[in-house]
C-alpha cells in the first residue's frame, strides 16, 4: 500500500491547494466534499451553503460522525493500492479514527491553518462555491459544533501556516513530503 495523506483545515485554509500540488506530483485525490455534492445532486437540490449544511447533517444523522470515511473507504482502499493518495477534506474525529485504524502507519495528517480574515477573503473570492463573510462564519461555527472538525486539526502530524506566499506554502509541503 502506498502513502495516504489526509489534508485537514477550516474552509479557505488552502486544503485544495495542497491537494492540487500533490496531484501535480502524481498523487491521486479523494475529495470528501464530493459525497455532499453527489447527495445534493441525487436529491435534486442546488449546491449552496444552506443545502450543504443540511445534507452534511443528514448524512451524519443517518450514518454517524464517521459517515464520510465509511462511504469513501472502499474508494480510498482501491486508490491506495497502487497510488499515493491525498484525502482532501477529512472532517471529523470519528473519520480520522476509522482511517487511522484501517491504514495504520500509512496515514499522515497535514493540517492547513490560516488567519480567519485570510480564509474568509479566499472563500469570498473563489470562483467555485464562493461564500460571503457571514456564510463563512456560519459554516465555521456549524462545522466546529456539528462535525468534530477540530480534533483532526489539533492532532495532525504536520502543520502548514498558510498566511504567506504560495511559494512558501509549497516549500513547506515539500519539506513535509521529504520527512514522510
Amino acid at each position: 500500500m502506498k502513502k495516504i495523506i489526509a489534508i485537514v483545515g477550516m474552509g479557505g485554509s488552502g486544503k485544495s491547494v495542497a491537494s492540487d500540488i500533490l496531484v501535480n506530483k502524481g498523487w491521486e485525490k479523494v475529495y470528501f466534499g464530493s459525497v455532499t455534492i453527489d447527495k445534493l445532486k441525487e436529491a435534486g437540490l442546488e449546491d449552496n451553503p444552506k443545502n450543504e449544511q443540511m445534507m452534511l447533517a443528514k448524512i451524519r444523522k443517518d450514518l454517524g460522525m464517521g459517515a464520510y470515511a465509511k462511504i469513501l473507504l472502499p474508494k480510498i482502499k482501491e486508490v491506495a493500492q497502487n497510488n499515493n493518495t491525498v484525502l482532501d477534506g477529512l472532517y471529523s474525529w470519528d473519520e480520522f479514527i476509522i482511517l487511522k485504524e484501517e491504514f495504520k502507519g500509512n496515514l499522515v495528517v497535514i493540517a492547513i491553518v490560516a488567519d480567519r480574515k485570510n480564509r474568509y477573503s479566499r472563500l469570498k473570492e473563489r470562483t467555485i462555491r464562493p461564500y460571503t463573510v457571514d456564510e463563512a462564519t456560519e459554516r465555521d461555527i456549524f462545522e466546529i459544533e456539528n462535525t468534530a472538525k477540530a480534533g483532526p486539526i489539533a492532532y495532525a502530524d504536520y502543520y502548514i501556516c498558510n498566511n504567506g506566499s504560495l511559494e512558501d506554502y509549497a516549500k513547506r509541503l515539500d519539506e513535509i513530503l521529504e520527512q514522510i
